[in-house]
């Protein structure tokens, strides 16, 4: 069973490269694995070294510390964190695909709806 830290990294490092529109075969060249390694990585099934959490980082242009992002103080109890999911990312980029007057009527409506029952 995978530690909850390694669950979490996983999903951050699969959340970063979402948003990058980066595919996984594109970050393992960028690292020098094979995409296995990195769905490996993505799900906590395999740990990720200190040194290519590094590699990682750079290849996707963040800070190491985005990776540990979320989990909560002192504990290994991850916080639930609605933006790790790809349906919500890609919701949001075509939110904001939609120009600005056609947004705006959007969102109202979405506020409306998530008022009912």
């Amino acid at each position: 069973m995978a530690h909850p830290v390694d669950t979490h990294v996983g999903n951050r490092i699969r959340h970063r490269r979402w948003m990058v529109r980066m595919t996984q075969e594109q970050l393992g060249d960028k690292v020098g694995v094979k995409f296995q390694q990195i769905q490996k990585y993505e799900t906590g099934l395999n740990r990720v070294s200190a040194s290519r959490l590094w590699d990682i980082a750079d290849a996707m242009g963040v800070k190491i510390d985005f990776f540990f992002e979320g989990l909560a103080e002192g504990e290994t109890a991850v916080v639930n964190d609605p933006t790790m999911d790809k349906e919500a990312l890609d919701l949001v980029r075509s939110y904001y695909a939609i120009p600005e007057a056609q947004r705006r009527r959007l969102f109202d409506l979405a506020r409306v709806l998530s008022d009912a029952p």
